[in-house]
């Protein structure tokens, strides 16, 4: 798929894996919308990158087709839908005085994670697969954000690991369902990455965890990835046809312990 021209959607495209992948689309050539729920810092990026905001809650499905359809009357219909939107929490299973899980936490990382990732695919897709197909055949692209979390959860992720796992799970049934139609779905599993909720983490503790990542390493420091390398893959995915129903794993091949 050439990006050059084409209309793009990134959820969660005001900070961190979102923000980097909508320079990188416009850069590219695309015309961008962000979906993001900070309309402080949203608007100021979507202006930019010569793109547009629309200030967006992935979990509602009214909210999220008013958006689709400013977005369509702005760039056309959106062939490219990179869904980085998403929230985090640590919280145990049993906590401490044997207290349970948060039950309201646990279901709004759910509703907002992988809920709300599957709202915005099920309608975007919908007005993909009404569009003529392009050169490559192809109708759009949808990438995914889950974490290694889905595979490797630590000591109290369980809810944002659920939520990831989730991601991981619907993103090949979902790209068999869209073959047909000419909509390839993957997703990225990042690892460590340098994201605005790792950056409110002590110097140290970046350190760390940086430290943790095998590659790269000596000669060149160990260090955790960088946003523009997400956003350079998923350029890549929009580029190249063959890739579908594909999850990635992006973390310099760092395996989560425990804790």
């Amino acid at each position: 798929m050439e990006i050059n021209g084409l209309s793009a959607i990134v959820t969660g495209g005001a900070s961190g894996l979102g923000e980097a992948t909508a320079r990188c689309l416009a850069a590219a050539g695309a015309k961008v919308t962000i979906f993001d729920m900070n309309a402080d810092r949203g608007p100021a990026i979507a202006a930019d990158i010569a793109g547009h905001f629309e200030k967006v809650d992935v979990v509602s499905a009214a909210n999220v087709s008013a958006a689709l359809e400013a977005s369509a009357a702005r760039h056309g219909e959106a062939r490219i839908l990179v869904n980085c939107a998403g929230i985090a929490i640590g919280e145990k299973t049993v906590g401490r005085d044997n207290i349970p899980h948060d039950l309201d936490r646990f279901r709004k990382l759910i509703e907002v994670n992988l809920i709300g990732t599957f709202n915005v695919i099920r309608l975007a897709t919908a007005r993909m697969a009404a569009l003529e197909p392009l050169a490559t055949t192809e109708r759009g692209v949808v990438i995914n954000t889950a974490s290694v979390a889905a595979i490797e959860g630590q000591v109290g992720q369980v809810a944002y690991a659920a939520s990831k796992g989730g991601i991981v799970g619907m993103t090949l049934p979902i790209a068999r369902d869209l073959a047909g139609l000419g909509i390839r779905v993957c997703t990225i599993a990042p690892g460590l990455f340098l994201t605005p909720m790792m950056q409110g983490l002590p110097e140290e503790v970046q350190t760390s965890l940086g430290a943790s990542v095998p590659f790269p390493s000596v000669p060149f420091p160990s260090r955790l990835g960088n946003p523009d390398e997400y956003a350079s893959l998923a350029r890549h995915i929009c580029e190249n046809a063959m890739l579908n129903g594909e999850i990635i794993r992006l973390d310099g091949a760092i395996r989560m312990a425990p804790r």
